[in-house]
């Protein structure tokens, strides 16, 4: 509109330039006509002309006259220049600004605008975005995804988006569930197409769901009987489920009872330990009486009623200091002392055994009852009984670990004081190495070490490591010991090349090797 009316001045100014030039040529014309005119009267006539001249009127006349000619051609030109100005702003004018018909333009502006309008209402197809782990800066037009990480960097002031953390990925998740809209990595469906899209992804997941629901229902009714069923066969079998409590109420009085035979009793012992592995099981065989039972069936003339009452024991005392003070009252370490001290089969000693040490960890009391009851002797007699090896090993490792036990919790108990006063009290009554050393444990330990078996050695170096401080002396001035020690060491030396050459470092020889150089470097 402004360059309309800035053309129709422009046309407006160059008429009136072009008509102002046309009449002042015509004025000067007119002029220059009369002036002409009254010189040739002049010529006809000289008085005239002296009667002029001598009235002494100014001729201005043909000066005016002749100004105006002389201007003429100027305003002609400043027409011509001011209608070259229209013609150019004509040529170079805009389509939209162009000097138009009002009715046509107001036309085009309210189609203009009606098209803007239905841009606006339809869906824009927008480019997404597709953030990772890493801030990434987003351009404008983007569509970020659902549950994307948007920053506004303060020192750049563009958006970054990135991944949110993992986190927080179930709670976006979850609420994902709750009805949030999907995040669809695409750039070409619009919204309309994704809700189409999604209700009949929906109605096909439904079908493939009562589908593979149904499968599986079939394939659980063919594997698995129907549970009315099976209680009609429990019924017709008189099958009841009994708890462990119950089971071992039942086998203990099978085992006591006058009338089953020495298989069912065996039987029933070989039961019972199953389940007395259990501490909770174990502290309810108190409960009833049953560990009292069989405590008295190490008193049995069968020895094979020893033996599994003896396995039965070892397997509830272990670990379990409840049970442990209930066998002390009941005279369980009395027993097995006296069972290992007799004349018995090799199998009945070594269950005995196993059931006396598991009596004696980690309970000094039972240590002291130990002690106090001659075990030492027992044990003494027992590893120097012949055929008894084995349970020599067994002996040398109860011995040891009874020592570095005392040892340990006394240290504990100046370092951390966690121990309770009575029980530290109790294990400084033990007095276990005064009492190796007077009943000849270090010859004793000393002499196993002529065992072949490597696990036996083992055992043998760990006791006399642990007797070195109690038996040094004797130690020191036992010749033999050093001949047998200087011997498994060339031993253990060679073998520990060869497990070098094969690529172990630190194998078993190499230890057994370390554990004989420490020795000797001891005792020289």
């Amino acid at each position: 509109m402004f360059l309309g009316q800035v053309g129709n001045n422009v046309r407006q100014q160059a008429m009136l330039g072009c008509r102002i030039g046309v009449l002042m040529c015509s004025v000067g014309s007119s002029y220059f006509s009369v002036h002409s005119c009254h010189r040739n009267f002049s010529y006809m006539s000289a008085r005239q002309v002296f009667e002029d001249s001598a009235t002494k009127r100014p001729l201005t006349m043909p000066h005016q006259g002749l100004l105006l000619f002389r201007m003429a051609p100027l305003c002609m030109l400043l027409g011509m220049l001011m209608v070259s100005c229209f013609n150019f702003c004509l040529c170079h004018k805009n389509s939209e600004f162009a000097l138009t018909n009002p009715e046509k333009s107001s036309a085009k502006e309210t189609e203009r605008k009606e098209t803007v309008a239905e841009e606006e209402l339809e869906p824009k197809i927008l480019e997404v975005f597709h953030p990772t782990h890493e801030w990434q800066a987003l351009r404008p037009g983007q569509a970020v995804p659902a549950g994307s990480h948007v920053r506004l960097n303060l020192q750049t002031g563009a958006r970054e988006v990135k991944l949110q953390d993992e986190d927080k990925f179930q709670t976006n998740l979850k609420g994902s569930k709750k009805g949030k809209r999907l995040d669809i990595n695409t750039n070409t469906y619009t919204s309309q197409d994704l809700k189409d899209a999604l209700a009949k992804f929906k109605e096909g997941a439904e079908m493939e769901n009562s589908k593979e629901d149904q499968e599986r229902q079939a394939k659980v009714k063919r594997l698995f009987r129907p549970i009315e069923e099976l209680k009609k066969d429990f019924e017709e079998l008189n099958v009841v489920i009994e708890t462990d409590m119950q089971i071992m109420v039942r086998l203990i009085n099978k085992f006591n009872s006058s009338t089953s035979s020495l298989e069912e009793k065996i039987a029933a012992l070989f039961d019972l330990e199953y389940y007395v592995h259990q501490m909770d099981n174990a502290q309810d065989l108190l409960s009833f009486g049953g560990l009292q039972v069989v405590i008295n069936g190490l008193n049995s003339t069968e020895p094979l009623v020893k033996e599994y009452a003896a396995f039965v024991l070892g397997a509830a005392f272990s670990s379990n200091p409840k049970v442990q003070v209930e066998a002390i009252e009941g005279g369980a370490l009395q027993k097995l002392l006296v069972i290992l001290a007799t004349e018995q089969p090799l199998t009945t000693k070594k269950k005995a055994l196993f059931a006396l040490c598991s009596l004696l960890r980690h309970f000094p009391y039972a240590q002291q009852q130990f002690l106090k009851l001659g075990g030492l002797q027992v044990l003494r007699s027992l590893v120097q009984e012949k055929g008894m090896e084995v349970l020599a090993v067994r002996v040398v490792t109860l011995l040891y670990d009874l020592v570095t036990e005392k040892m340990f919790a006394e240290e504990d108990a100046e370092l951390t004081r966690d121990m309770s006063p009575e029980r530290l009290q109790q294990y400084r009554q033990v007095h276990l190495l005064p009492s190796l050393q007077e009943q000849g444990w270090c010859e004793i330990t000393t002499h196993l070490l002529a065992l072949p078996e490597h696990d036996a050695r083992e055992k043998v170096l760990q006791t006399l490591g642990a007797l070195l401080a109690t038996c040094r002396d004797r130690f020191h001035q036992d010749t033999q010991l050093h001949r047998t020690l200087g011997t498994l060491q060339a031993e253990y030396q060679a073998l520990a090349a060869l497990e070098l050459q094969e690529g172990e470092d630190e194998g078993y020889f190499r230890e057994l090797l370390d554990s004989i150089n420490s020795l000797l470097m001891e005792l020289r």
